[in-house]
């Protein structure tokens, strides 16, 4: 298997380290270098959200925030956006689960209406019943 993640974490690839531990490796997205945006991924190739275990979800989770707050310290920003996108469907031709932590400023083009046009609660409620009757036990 190819894949540049990989290669990254063990050292074959340059890469702008932010953070490294047994679990997870954290480093600057070469894509996009002007925008201080943070990829984080476990250390151990991993396809998709899906595939994690529990011990492996919560080491990339709990590291979320401590980068998150340094990225805020840094740049000064007035937020700060996560995204998960992985696989073929979002445009990925790396399949190494990666989140996208990004600072967003303020006049960035990302807006929400709020109140928004949101489903009715017994929509909400439907949709939150059917999620839950297929969570892992």
């Amino acid at each position: 298997m190819d894949c540049v993640f990989c290669r990254m974490i063990a050292g074959e690839e340059p890469a702008s380290i932010v953070y490294e531990d047994e679990a997870v490796f954290a480093a600057m997205d070469i894509v996009q270098p002007g925008s201080h945006k943070v990829l984080v991924m476990p250390r151990r190739h991993v396809a998709d959200i899906y595939e994690l275990g529990e011990d492996e979800a919560g080491a990339l989770f709990r590291t979320v925030p401590a980068i998150a707050r340094g990225i805020k310290r840094a740049t000064g920003c007035s937020g700060l956006n996560l995204l998960q996108s992985n696989g073929a469907d979002a445009g990925q031709t790396v399949f190494h689960l990666h989140v996208h932590l990004f600072p967003r400023f303020s006049g960035d083009g990302i807006v929400f209406d709020w109140p928004g046009d949101f489903p009715a609660r017994p929509e909400l409620d439907r949709m939150a019943e059917e999620i839950a009757r297929h969570l892992d036990a």
